[in-house]
């Protein structure tokens, strides 16, 4: 009797390697799928979100500034019908000083303490396009990431000598702040407060610089890295950071303006 052998090993080896690669194959799919999701919701979602919000809130300020407790006999600003991360170690701002708190208006007029995290005024960036809730503090969560720009603590407020300094995002969240590399010297930013507007002209930028550059935030703003940029002498200014460049936090670029007068 002649007994058959049956030679299935190698076969059904190769048919046990081939299940594993396209389980690998699908998990490797399925894993991209929800990185892509990740992606979309971070670049778009929250970018569609975080406009949505901060043009009700530019509304919503417009419409206190116009109402029964508003100003007397005060308007909406003109152009009202239009609806990355600060400098590290520095959400405070810097000391208290020369110019550096809430000290008289270069305008004649203060602007009132503002309760932290809170929404108080409105910058406007022509060139841009850009039409933006300014809140105080530079809280990722509670400022930023709603789409505002953060006012920085202890840094001048509009209007006054000293350093009015906010920080934006440049990407995701709303990205105010994603263009500032195109201003240009005489471009103009603008800050309504209740009723009151306070107009500066871009001077000076500075492409890059460290995230624990807080010279560009003081008072006079000169930053610390690159000496060689920024003012000597006291003044009104405004100053705009975010990060650079685009979609990493590892450095800040910086946009100064000084108030028109």
């Amino acid at each position: 009797m002649r007994v058959v052998v049956q030679r299935g090993g190698r076969r059904g080896r190769r048919a046990g390697l081939a299940g594993v690669l396209w389980g690998a194959a699908e998990l490797t799919v399925t894993v991209g799928v929800v990185v892509l999701l990740l992606v979309v919701h971070q670049v778009w979602w929250t970018n569609r979100q975080a406009l949505a919000g901060a043009h009700e809130e530019v509304r919503e300020l417009e419409r206190r500034w116009t109402g029964p407790s508003g100003p007397s006999g005060s308007s909406s600003p003109s152009g009202s019908s239009d609806p990355s991360g600060p400098v590290s170690g520095a959400s405070d701002g810097p000391a208290s000083g020369a110019g550096a708190g809430r000290g008289p208006s270069v305008s004649g007029s203060r602007v009132p303490a503002p309760v932290k995290e809170s929404a108080y005024g409105v910058l406007r960036i022509p060139r841009l396009g850009v039409v933006v809730p300014v809140a105080e503090g530079v809280d990722k969560r509670a400022v930023l990431d709603k789409g505002y720009a953060g006012h920085y603590l202890g840094t001048a407020q509009p209007g006054a000598r000293g350093n009015f300094a906010l920080a934006g995002h440049r990407n995701t969240h709303g990205e105010p702040f994603r263009y500032i590399n195109r201003l240009r010297a005489g471009d103009e930013l603008i800050v309504d407060v209740r009723g009151q507007r306070y107009t500066y002209v871009v001077g000076r930028t500075l492409a890059e610089t460290g995230e624990r550059d807080t010279g560009v935030i003081a008072p006079v703003p000169r930053s610390t890295v690159r000496p060689e940029y920024g003012y000597d002498e006291p003044g009104a200014y405004i100053t705009l950071t975010t990060c650079t460049p685009e979609y990493t936090s590892k450095y800040r670029l910086v946009v100064w303006g000084t108030l028109k007068t």
